[in-house]
């Protein structure tokens, strides 16, 4: 489709860009024109195309479209799992409460609650999901099928999945839509033999690919870490060439001076979960250290099991608000990284160089902010408005691939959210009656 977006204030999140009045054109699943508002013969003048039809021609009434934002690490099936075992420690809550549960999931059913995540995905503006769950196969079809942009990754541990799967995953399901990619990536160092980590490093030089994995999420994590190889889970992991051609760490709360200089070397993303972290009392990452630092830093919910919402708003007013209370220092993480974070970062973080900003050539994913609310209001700043006191109810619109798939309150994709609804809570039902049963 060809929609013309005019009247808007436009945040492109390009570096020192400031917002300004403007139109954006999107054409196919790309922005065609960013800029200021003019006679649409001069801008096709300028851009030696022909006159356009358009589909849609939208006025914004002054409401803002910046980037959407990139949830840079969730799970999205455990929506089955939503204030289901609360207010636990990590251990406890991974293994006496969603571990049983995980097991008697069939590929099936996640890939219909991954559905219902998606639907809240769309109401926080988010546009792409950086997801680690179980069965990828279905999880490629509920995104694709929603019309989510969805960066998957391997999840592979001792229990499940296998370095196989993982190969097969990655030479399979990249490239076989526009919408959907996969990266390689294990659970964590305390659920993998070194044998298995050591396969998965040989993976990584096969394919020269990055991998992603959760690391120093606990005191716990990095001191059993240190028994086992007498070193921290990051350096441990380099020491091996996991992190030879790049990569990420979900959480990275407890770090070392080595670890930051792993980080650094490696050019490893920091992908921070401020919400899940704080819910299971987990700990606070050291952000400010990872700007100065010159570590890129991106943001994640954690899913709907650990974080029980799937809100960036949330993410982006706590990944500051925890910083300026670690350092005692109410400058710590400003607003704008924030949203670099939020937006830009996260795009890289998952491989995305064509969704990080709003400019010609890049994809259209992108959201319509409400300016129109009493949150937003006065002008002051409406990039600190949006990390400060923004919320899902300011998001007017969600755009993935030129397709518009929330407005106004509305969801446009394939299926509604009522059928959704009405099968995550059948399967729960089924789940809860296993359980009491003892069939695990």
């Amino acid at each position: 489709m060809n929609i013309r977006f005019f009247n808007a204030r436009i945040l492109t999140m390009e570096e020192g860009r400031k917002i300004f009045s403007g139109e954006v054109w999107v054409s196919g699943d790309r922005i065609l024109y960013v800029g200021e508002g003019r006679s649409n013969d001069d801008i096709f003048q300028e851009l030696k195309i022909p006159v356009i039809i358009w589909d849609r021609e939208i006025d914004c009434n002054g409401n803002l479209l910046m980037p959407g934002f990139k949830d840079a690490h969730t799970h999205s099936g455990m929506t089955l799992l939503r204030s289901f075992a609360d207010d636990l420690p990590l251990d406890q809550w991974l293994n006496q409460q969603i571990f049983p549960v995980e097991a008697l999931l069939t590929g099936d059913e996640i890939g219909e609650l991954t559905k219902l995540a998606v639907l809240e995905y769309l109401t926080s503006g988010i546009t792409a999901v950086f997801d680690m769950y179980l069965t990828p196969d279905t999880i490629f079809e509920a995104f694709d099928s929603m019309g989510m942009r969805g960066v998957q990754v391997g999840g592979v541990n001792n229990f499940s999945q296998s370095v196989e799967a993982l190969e097969d995953w990655y030479v399979r399901l990249n490239n076989k839509s526009p919408l959907q990619s996969f990266k390689l990536g294990f659970h964590a160092e305390y659920t993998c033999s070194k044998e298995l980590l050591l396969k998965i490093a040989e993976l990584s030089h096969k394919y020269q690919a990055p991998v992603y994995t959760h690391l120093c999420e606990t005191k716990a994590e990095v001191e059993g870490c240190r028994d086992r190889y007498g070193m921290t889970p990051a350096a441990f992991l380099d020491s091996i060439g996991m992190f030879d051609y790049g990569g990420g760490g979900y959480h990275l709360v407890h770090v070392s001076e080595e670890d930051i200089e792993v980080l650094k070397k490696r050019k490893l993303y920091a992908i921070s979960n401020p919400g899940s972290n704080t819910k299971l009392a987990s700990g606070t990452a050291p952000i400010s250290r990872y700007l100065k630092e010159g570590i890129p830093v991106a943001l994640g919910t954690d899913g709907p099991a650990s974080n029980n919402c799937l809100d960036m708003f949330r993410e982006m007013f706590l990944v500051t608000g925890l910083a300026k209370l670690k350092e005692e220092d109410a400058a710590a993480v400003d607003a704008m990284e924030v949203l670099k974070m939020a937006t830009v970062n996260g795009a890289h973080a998952m491989g995305l160089p064509d969704a990080d900003v709003l400019a010609r050539g890049k994809l259209a994913d992108m959201i319509l902010i409400d300016l129109d609310q009493p949150n937003m209001r006065p002008f002051n700043n409406i990039s600190k408005n949006i990390v400060y006191s923004g919320s899902k109810i300011n998001v007017k619109l969600t755009m993935i691939g030129g397709k518009i798939l929330y407005e106004n309150g509305v969801f446009q994709t394939a299926e509604g959210p009522a059928a959704i609804y009405e099968r995550a809570e059948e399967i729960i039902k089924d789940k809860k009656q296993k359980i009491s049963k003892n069939v695990l």
